[in-house]
C-alpha cells in the first residue's frame, strides 16, 4: 500500500455529463444514459444547451439564467436544462433554490448520480455531512461506477471523522477543565 502525505479532503462539485467545465469525471456509463434519457424525453436542441453553457463561460450569468428560463418554460421537465439551472444556482450562491432542484432531479431521475454529487457539495458546503454522505451513498446506488462519488464520499467520511475527533477533543479538554476547577478555586 502506498501512503500519501495527509491533505485536506475537498468536495468536488460536477457539472454533469453535460460537459460544463468544471467536469472532473464524465463516466461513459452515465454518458450514455443521460444522452439516452434525454432522447426520450425530447430533450433540449444542443445548440441552446450550448448556448447557455457558453454564457456561463464568459460569466454571463444573468444572460444564461435568462435563456434558461425560456428553454425550462418550453421544456420544464428536461433533465439537462434543469441540471444547468441548478450549477447556476449555485454558483450563484442560489443554495437553496439549487437544492430544490438537484432534490427534484434526484426523485424524477434516481439512476442520475450528478444531482446527488451536486446536492452532496452543497451539503458540504454547509457543514451538513450526514446528508452529503447519504446524499453520495444514493449517487453510487444510482451509478456503482461514478468515481467522483466515491472519491467525495472519502472526503466526507474524513471530514465527519474529523468533526468526531474534534468532539473527541473538546470532550476530554472540558472533562479536564472541570477536573482542576476545584484545584484553581481552593488555590483562589
Amino acid at each position: 500500500l502506498s501512503r500519501r502525505a495527509p491533505q485536506q479532503p475537498q468536495i468536488r462539485p460536477v457539472r454533469g455529463p453535460f460537459e460544463h467545465p468544471m467536469l472532473s469525471f464524465r463516466p461513459p456509463a452515465a454518458l450514455v444514459l443521460a444522452l439516452l434519457l434525454a432522447a426520450a424525453l425530447g430533450s433540449a436542441r444542443a445548440e441552446d444547451v450550448a448556448e447557455v453553457k457558453q454564457l456561463l463561460r464568459a460569466g454571463q450569468t444573468t444572460e444564461a439564467n435568462a435563456r434558461l428560463d425560456q428553454l425550462l418554460a418550453v421544456k420544464p421537465k428536461d433533465p439537462q436544462l434543469r441540471f444547468l439551472k441548478g450549477v447556476l444556482l449555485t454558483e450563484s450562491g442560489q443554495t437553496a433554490e439549487a437544492i430544490d432542484i438537484f432534490v427534484s432531479l434526484s426523485t424524477d431521475y434516481p439512476e442520475l448520480a450528478e444531482p446527488y454529487n451536486n446536492l452532496a457539495v452543497i451539503y458540504a458546503g454547509q457543514g451538513r455531512y450526514d446528508k452529503a454522505r447519504v446524499a453520495l451513498e444514493a449517487a453510487i446506488r444510482g451509478n456503482p461506477n461514478y468515481a467522483t462519488a466515491y472519491e467525495n464520499l472519502g472526503d466526507v467520511y474524513a471530514r465527519l471523522a474529523a468533526q468526531a475527533g474534534r468532539a473527541d477533543a473538546f470532550a476530554l479538554t472540558s472533562l479536564s477543565i472541570r477536573e482542576r476547577v476545584p484545584q484553581v478555586e481552593a488555590a483562589v
